[in-house]
This record gives structure tokens, sequence and C-alpha cells, in this order.
């Protein structure tokens, strides 16, 4: 496998298009997931001027339209996908993706309209101040504030893990076809919203990026890069003592060749190394500069394993 070819051969079907869909629809499952914990643990910080959720605000619905968008442009037939919202199959796991997807919006819509309350009744009450519904049907919401919160939440981890369950779903290939797959793109995601969430931070507070936010993102951050460590050595472990044809995938994955070199700089020195090396950096000083280039390499490191996942999981066909 040279460089030339790493991104084109024959066993090739799902290309770099889908591993960026991935990438975006982890960051809306991550933001969200983070986003409804704070307003759990702390939600004297989770109002409507928290950057946290106003990044969710602006970063969960549009990564998701335009992550469908990538899909729907690289269906062979793009124009047919309207069938897919109307026309289920509880045997297709594309289908049960489209009908999820479609009920996480339709929540995620009216969670965003209740946080952000008082500002959508000022911009109603400006605009459109006949439609009095909508003050109403916010005003009836209070009722329903935290099983909206547990619903949102458990739709989020579902579209988390969705997107490993797409991939665990080609059963003719033995590197995807592995269980742990849907929950370490769980947590890669929830990684990767923690990741811009701290970005966001540091751009809106340049020099005093340290505050309650950043100290509830730095602890979640925490485990979740420890859990995400232990399911990709957890991963190639089960491949390592699984059949043939595992074993086989895991050789022509990290054997040697394009894609050992993508993981092992990208995804481990770029994606977990350099973060846990800074950290301590880090603590000494919340620059805006030193949360960026941290955090930056996080979020590089989770689009770099979306990358090797999908290549490299179709080097070898059962």
């Amino acid at each position: 496998m040279t460089t030339a070819s790493a991104f084109h051969f024959e066993s090739l079907v799902w290309d770099w298009p889908i591993a960026v869909y991935l990438f975006l629809i982890g960051i809306s499952a991550g933001l969200v997931v983070i986003a409804v914990l704070l307003r759990q643990y702390y939600p004297s910080a989770a109002g409507s001027e928290s950057t946290l959720m106003r990044t969710t605000l602006i970063l969960a619905p549009s990564t998701i339209v335009i992550g469908l968008l990538i899909l729907i442009l690289h269906l062979t037939r793009p124009w047919t996908f309207w069938k897919l919202m109307f026309h289920y199959s509880p045997t297709s796991v594309m289908s049960m993706g489209v009908m999820l997807f479609q009920v996480y919006m339709a929540v995620l819509v009216i969670w965003l309209a209740k946080i952000y309350e008082k500002e959508i009744v000022a911009l109603q009450q400006r605009w459109l101040p006949k439609l009095s519904i909508i003050p109403r049907l916010l005003t009836w919401l209070n009722k329903a504030v935290r099983a909206l919160d547990i619903t949102m939440l458990v739709l989020a981890v579902l579209l988390g893990a969705y997107t490993g369950f797409l991939l665990s779903a080609l059963k003719s290939y033995p590197f995807l076809n592995n269980p742990l797959l849907p929950a370490l793109f769980l947590f890669s995601g929830i990684s990767s919203g923690i990741a811009v969430s701290l970005i966001a931070i540091a751009i809106r507070y340049r020099k005093n990026v340290h505050n309650q936010e950043t100290v509830f993102l730095h602890r979640v951050e925490s485990f979740v890069v420890w859990l995400e460590i232990f399911l990709l050595a957890a991963f190639f472990v089960g491949l390592a003592l699984g059949d043939d044809g595992k074993v086989r995938s895991l050789i022509a994955a990290l054997g040697g060749g394009f894609w050992t070199m993508w993981f092992w700089i990208g995804v481990v020195g770029i994606g977990f190394i350099i973060p846990l090396a800074l950290k301590k950096w880090l603590n000494r000083g919340h620059s805006a500069f030193r949360v960026i280039l941290v955090s930056g390499a996080s979020l590089l490191g989770v689009f770099l394993l979306r990358f090797f996942v999908l290549y490299a999981g179709q080097l070898t066909v059962a």
C-alpha cells in the first residue's frame, strides 16, 4: 500500500466524505451530551449566556445538516433520499438512522427553544406579536424540562453510537464488524464536543478562560480521554484474538504502510500524546493560545481516527 493508492483501492466502498460525515455527527452528539450534563450538574452555568450552550445552539444543528447533505450528495441517487424519510425498514441500519436523525432534530429544536426562551419570546413580540402561541407553548414546557433533558441525552448518546453501528453493520469487513466500534465513536465524539467547546471558550474569553465551564469540561475530558484510549486498545485486542479475517484486518491496518503511519502519528501522536503531554503546561496558565493548541490537537486526532477506521477498515474483506 503506497501513499498514492492509500485512498483508492479495490475493496473501498465508502471514501472520505463519509469520514467527514461521521466526524460532524460526532461533534453534534458530543456537544449535546456535555451540554445536558452541564445543565444537570452546574445549572447556574448552563444558561443562555453560557459559551457551551451557545456553541451547542450553533453547531449541534448545523453539523447535523451539513453532515446529512454530505451523505445525501454521496449517494448514487441522491434525489431519491426523500423516500428514506417516509419509508422505514427495521432491518436497515440506514433507515433506522434516518428515523433517529428526524427525532433527534425535532427534540433538539424544542430543547434549544426552551433554553433560549427569553430570546425567542423577545423576537416573537417584536416581529410576530400576534403569534402568542409560542410563549404559551414554551411556558407549558416548564413541566417537562427534566424529561426533555433526559430525552435529549438519550438521543445524543444513540446518535453518537449510531455512527459506529453504521460501520459495524458492514459484515464483509472484519475490521469494522466490531461491537466496540459504537462505544469508541460515541466517546470520541464526546471528546470532539469538549474540544470544540474549549476552543469556543478560549476565543470568547481570551484573557480569562479559566471559569466554571472550563473546570467542568476538563473534568469530563480526563475521564473521556482515558476511556477512549481503553476502548481503542480493547478494539485492537478483540481483533488480535478474533478469527482469521480479523487478524488479517489488524495486520493490514497496523502491520506497516500508510495507514499504520497515519494511526501512530495522527491518531496516537497528535490525538492522545500531545494533549496529555501538554496538560501540565496548560494547567500552569490557561491562555487562549494554549487551550486552542491542546484542544485543536485533540479535535484533529478525532478527525484522523474517523479516517483511519473508515479506510483501514476496508482494506480487508472477509
